[in-house]
């Protein structure tokens, strides 16, 4: 069995019998050491509303502290040798495993994500720092042919990697696991020591890693984790000791961090608005049940969910058809359910923002064929037709269980109305033509097509990014140890004979 991103899960299957919940009170780690300082941050269960847990905030003071610590543990970082950030890397994968029902409840619980999204994210969150541990040891470096002239004659260059240094990294609330975890694992095996600060609103899933690797021998000050108040975040961006900002979130914060982040290097995975075109050859039955999944996934809440389907003129009813039958059937309500498909968003608030979207795209035109409706934080599936591509709904990020149809009659057109996004972050294209495989890849302004499959389509070793409003780099373990290391050249003179 996989789970809907294609991770192992089968082993995890059933749930245990005992009541879903969370500890009473979660520390914050700072040094690599855990805090309990406070109990300032309530995390509620997000389908009942009620406070699951509370966990410990910090302070500007710590934060401070924190970077300190990051910058003391800097060349015992890159003193510790790979084998051994591989084996601090292959014990978390260890401790994941021997967690992962707890894991996974709590990811349901602070994130409302239905229990098998949450089991799927737990495998991925195993997958990324198993990848890292290969990687660990493999980071290598490179000869230089210096000998291009005569000048030249006798001189050799030789470039390794080295750890670039303290790195701050801000992690969202929707993949709070693995989406921490595309952070914390390469900069372990780049041998860069971190302060992360979670989501507010999903801290447990980095709490818990915190813990794991609280058991290992990595240096004093390698990492903290921290959970913080609005006054002291700005040290994550603004801080000059931090040679690296890794930031997932909205693409308004981003840019906005990136203005602010001074010298370091910055790295930004944004949002999209991501589009599938299904070709006239395509097996419909398969395509539909991607798209199911593409869409409405941990109910929209992915940034490479799919929100603009456009179906090939011959075949866009039977499409329409197919994908209205299977909407309807899906069963939303408590995340804990086995069966659930659909849970709350993050919040009423998002909820109410993407309905309103959802009627002004209906009031400017565009017709509603299933759902619409909102109840608290719940939102049907729902997909609409023909939607004005000026409305909020096509146009921005819905980062919820909505997607919009549209046909098509010319392939080139399509790509072009791909094209026209102020996002890139990956699209997908049903099609069995080589050629137009080709010709989506060379054309559209994104980071991944992804080909006979959704765009929400990911595995934790790709290099994984987008351009545009999407970001700035690349995610996927090894891509982001290039990020998180410098190449230092040296150069050797022969002496004469």
């Amino acid at each position: 069995m996989t789970d809907r991103a294609g991770s192992d899960v089968d082993a995890h299957r059933e749930y245990h019998q005992e009541p879903l919940m969370l500890q009473k009170a979660y520390p914050y780690y700072l040094a690599n050491e855990a805090i309990y300082a406070n109990t300032e941050l309530d995390v509620t269960d997000k389908y009942s509303g009620e406070v699951a847990t509370q966990v410990a905030m910090a302070d500007a003071k710590v934060i401070d502290s924190a970077i300190d610590w990051a910058l003391l543990a800097e060349k015992p970082m890159a003193a510790f040798p790979p084998y051994k950030r591989q084996q601090v890397l292959d014990h978390c994968v260890q401790r994941f495993q021997t967690r992962f029902e707890e894991l996974a409840v709590a990811l349901c619980i602070e994130a409302g994500k239905p229990i098998h999204d949450s089991r799927g994210e737990v495998s991925r969150l195993i997958d990324t720092f198993r990848v890292a541990a290969e990687e660990a040891v493999r980071i290598d470096g490179e000869i230089i042919n210096l000998e291009i002239s005569k000048r030249s004659a006798g001189y050799r260059g030789f470039v390794k990697r080295v750890p670039v240094g303290a790195c701050s990294f801000i992690s969202p609330f929707n993949f709070p696991l693995n989406l921490a975890a595309h952070k914390v694992a390469p900069a372990i095996a780049a041998g860069c020591p971190f302060v992360l600060k979670p989501a507010s609103r999903t801290p447990i899933g980095a709490l818990i890693i915190a813990e794991v690797l609280a058991e290992t021998d990595l240096p004093k000050g390698a990492f903290s984790v921290l959970p913080c108040h609005r006054e002291g975040a700005d040290l994550f961006t603004v801080d000059d000791r931090f040679k690296l900002l890794s930031f997932t979130g909205s693409p308004a914060v981003g840019w906005d961090l990136k203005a602010r982040a001074g010298r370091k290097k910055v790295v930004l995975e944004l949002g999209g608005n991501a589009a599938c075109v299904i070709d006239r050859d395509t097996d419909l039955e398969d395509a539909v049940e991607r798209l199911i999944f593409g869409a409405f996934y941990q109910s929209g809440q992915s940034c490479i969910g799919v929100q603009r389907i456009y179906g090939h003129s011959s075949l866009y009813e039977d499409l329409k058809a197919r994908l209205l039958e299977r909407t309807k059937k899906l069963k939303k309500g408590d995340p804990k359910n086995e069966h659930t498909f659909i849970g709350p968003m993050i919040s009423e608030g998002e909820a109410t923002r993407l309905h309103n979207w959802v009627k002004e795209g209906v009031e400017q035109g565009g017709t509603l064929l299933c759902g619409g409706n909102r109840d608290g934080a719940m939102l049907e599936p729902t997909l609409l037709e023909n939607v004005p591509s000026d409305c909020n709904v096509v146009q921005q990020e819905a980062f919820g269980p909505v997607a919009i149809l549209e046909p098509f009659d010319d392939f080139d057109e399509v790509l072009k109305k791909v094209n026209d996004s102020a996002f890139g972050l990956q699209a997908g294209i049903f099609t069995r033509d080589l050629y137009r495989a080709q010709k989506a890849w060379d054309t559209l302004e994104v980071g991944g097509v992804v080909i006979g499959d959704v765009p929400s389509w990911r595995v934790d070793n790709m290099p994984y990014g987008g351009v545009k409003d999407s970001g700035l780099g690349r995610e996927g373990v090894r891509w982001a140890i290039k990020d998180m290391t410098e190449e230092r050249l040296m150069v050797v003179r022969s002496l004469p004979a």
